[in-house]
C-alpha cells in the first residue's frame, strides 16, 4: 500500500509482510522484525517469535503520542517521522539493517498497535517496496 509521504529515494524492491506481533507466526514470515520502540505488553519473547528487534527505527515517544492521542494527521506524521529518522544516525543505521535483512529473504514487520493503517509500520513497508 503506497503511503503519500514515502520518499522515492528511500524505497527498495522488497515486499515485506506486515503482522501484529500478537498474531501467531506464519510459515511464510521469514525473518520476523519488531519495529516498535517498546516491548509488547503481555507477550513473552518466545511467544512473540521475534528474530530481530529494531527499536531505533520506531518514531519517538512524542511523535507517536501526537499521532495516536493528539490527532496529528497521518501525512504530517509521515513527514515528521521521515525528518526525525534522517536526523538520527541510529535510526538510519536501523533502516539499513532492515534493508539488508530484507535482501536476505522473506521479511515480516511486526508491530503492537491495534491497527496497521495509520501507524509507522505502514510507512516502513512502503519504504521497502517499489
Amino acid at each position: 500500500m503506497p503511503v503519500p509521504c514515502a520518499d522515492d529515494a528511500m524505497r527498495h524492491a522488497v515486499q515485506p509482510l506486515v503482522r501484529r506481533v500478537y498474531e501467531a507466526p506464519g510459515d511464510a514470515d521469514g525473518c520476523r522484525v519488531l519495529v516498535d520502540r517498546l516491548r509488547p505488553r503481555g507477550l513473552t519473547k518466545q511467544a512473540a517469535a521475534v528474530d530481530l528487534w529494531l527499536r531505533d527505527i520506531a518514531p519517538s515517544h512524542g511523535l507517536r503520542k501526537a499521532l495516536h492521542t493528539k490527532g496529528l494527521a497521518f501525512d504530517a506524521f509521515c513527514a515528521a517521522y521521515l525528518t526525525e529518522s534522517r536526523s538520527e544516525p541510529v535510526a538510519m543505521a536501523a533502516l539499513e539493517r532492515l534493508r539488508a535483512t530484507a535482501a536476505e529473504g522473506p521479511l515480516t514487520l511486526l508491530y503492537a498497535a491495534r491497527g496497521e493503517a495509520g501507524n509507522h509500520v505502514e510507512l516502513l513497508a512502503a519504504l521497502l517496496t517499489d
